[in-house]
């Protein structure tokens, strides 16, 4: 029969265990408010007060720091400064014991919370709980934890749903809110509603007058800052994304386009551009404007068309993008020439060589003086040209055609909808046949999105037809109250008035933005 002999364990003085249980534990606390509130911040600061009182007044106990982060969201441990540093601090053996007010303080994700104690717990690292009397070490903290953790997430997304429900009511409701201390051109006047503030807005018509006398967003950067232009929300330098920004930012127009993103995730507060997910609610003179809509309206046209021009538009030159050959339709390019002891510019078709375009070479003085000559021309014919811009600007430029095709196409829609939705419910509710019911769904599917780029196409028109009523107005302006003819180029009235000219083998054809056409013979330019 076997036996079994005890073998009592050999004693020691100290061994790993017993040495560390009878040295001071290192002590540090954790401390954090999610407002910035007048009485979150008296919390925030006895916080602070009563660890560091707390912990050194335990004579078994060594102060470490009380970490803090103050007015930042809990729902991500991500930016959380103190916290992360704490946690550095407490894996590299600094620290034994973290103390805190209670589970929602130290986390309201219950990944976060459950992911950051086991890692402390396998270095044999105590979080201690106030208000939940929880040890981590202990055999139930961390059953406790799940639970109190999953509370506290819970009770973070019902207050997410609820400010979620807030901003959204406010938006139904057309309330306006910026930013003043970032947002350029405003600040907080009576009542919380924008006031126009007026140093700043005179930088804001500067970067939109630059944009429509042929500057980039780069050229406006470089602009304000080499002229440093700067104010309080623009301490350092200006940047292209900025400048951006402002030009399309539909609130200088004394408009607000309001719920352009959304949250998709209360945890990470991950914010998506609002694509139709969720509605969006534009409220027209919802504040003062500082640029006028005709000029907003202009920048934007000018921005699309910009994009189209296949790289030809550049932050010094104004005539690229501008002319056309007239053999092969290519633009023409600006090119500069060196000799020994001389250096010019001129302009040719890109494809010259290429194509074996016939069209001539332009110099910059040649292109100025025959503008010129064509704008002058449209002076002679002044009367003539004002009344017919006038019906042209009545006539042409109608969208009324184009916006009731675009309510038929968009109720056209709407009913499709609504077949796809009962087709998909009789799907669910009934057994039907598979390959009836794909084919029926694909065919409404595909006329749902030729309709959908219909609208798109209309709506591209109209807006390309808004935008040309502006021009043409623009234009109708200057010539209407212009007393003499052109004697010099000027670069604001080219960009203003020119939407392109054609070059021709004997002839330039010059297009203003009210459809007028002029012709300017080469022989004229060069006699």
């Amino acid at each position: 029969m076997a036996r079994v002999i005890k073998i009592e364990p050999t004693k020691q003085l100290f061994n790993a265990v017993n040495l560390k249980e009878m040295q001071k534990k290192r002590v540090c606390a954790y401390a954090r408010v999610s407002t910035d509130g007048l009485e979150q911040l008296t919390s925030y600061e006895a916080q602070i007060d009563y660890y560091t009182k707390k912990v050194k007044s335990n004579p078994e106990w060594i102060f470490v720091n009380v970490y803090t982060d103050e007015e930042i969201s809990a729902t991500s441990k991500k930016k959380r400064d103190g916290f992360n540093q704490m946690i550095e601090d407490a894996l590299n053996g600094e620290i034994d014991l973290i103390l805190t007010k209670s589970v929602s303080r130290f986390a309201r994700n219950t990944v976060d919370t459950l992911e950051t104690i086991r890692k402390l717990k396998e270095r044999g690292i105590a979080v201690y709980f106030e208000k939940e009397n929880i040890d981590t070490l202990d055999s139930k903290g961390e059953l406790m934890i799940t639970i109190m953790s999953s509370l506290a997430q819970e009770e973070s997304r019902s207050i997410s749903e609820n400010v979620t429900w807030g901003i959204r009511k406010s938006f139904a409701d057309g309330k306006v809110y910026m930013s003043y201390k970032t947002f350029l051109g405003y600040e907080k006047g009576e009542n919380g509603q924008p006031k126009i503030n007026a140093e700043e807005a005179r930088i804001v018509r500067l970067i939109y007058s630059l944009y429509l006398n042929g500057y980039t967003e780069t050229k406006i950067r470089d602009y304000l800052n080499e002229n440093r232009i700067t104010t309080s929300k623009v301490k350092n330098r200006w940047h292209t994304s900025r400048v951006k920004s402002i030009l399309t930012n539909e609130k200088y127009a004394g408009n607000a386009l309001l719920q352009k993103k959304y949250t998709t995730d209360f945890l990470t507060k991950r914010q998506k551009k609002n694509e139709g997910e969720v509605p969006q609610y534009f409220v027209k003179n919802s504040h003062p404007a500082i640029i006028s809509e005709t000029d907003f309206n202009r920048v934007q046209y000018e921005i699309e068309k910009r994009k189209h021009s296949n790289g030809y538009y550049t932050n010094t030159d104004i005539f690229t993008g501008k002319i056309i050959c007239g053999d092969c339709g290519g633009f023409y390019g600006r090119k500069k020439y060196k000799t020994k002891d001389y250096q010019y510019i001129v302009y040719h078709c890109n494809h010259k060589y290429n194509n074996q375009c016939k069209t001539t070479t332009l110099q910059e003085s040649s292109i100025k003086t025959a503008f010129l000559l064509a704008l002058n021309k449209m002076m002679f014919d002044k009367e003539k040209v004002i009344d017919e811009s006038e019906i042209l600007i009545r006539d042409a430029f109608n969208v009324g055609s184009l916006q009731e095709k675009r309510d038929k196409i968009a109720k056209q829609i709407d009913d499709l909808q609504k077949k796809l939705e009962a087709l998909n419910t009789v799907a669910v509710q009934n057994s039907v046949d598979r390959d009836k019911y794909e084919k029926e769904f694909l065919t409404l599917e595909n006329e749902y999105l030729t309709l959908m780029n219909n609208e798109k196409e209309i709506n591209k028109k109209i807006k390309d037809r808004e935008a040309n009523y502006q021009s043409a107005i623009k234009v109708l302006e200057i010539i209407k109250n212009r007393k003499e003819f052109f004697k010099e180029f000027k670069k604001r009235i080219w960009i203003e008035l020119l939407n392109k000219v054609t070059v021709k083998r004997e002839y330039l054809l010059f297009e203003f933005k009210n459809n007028f056409r002029y012709k300017v013979f080469l022989n004229e330019i060069s006699s």
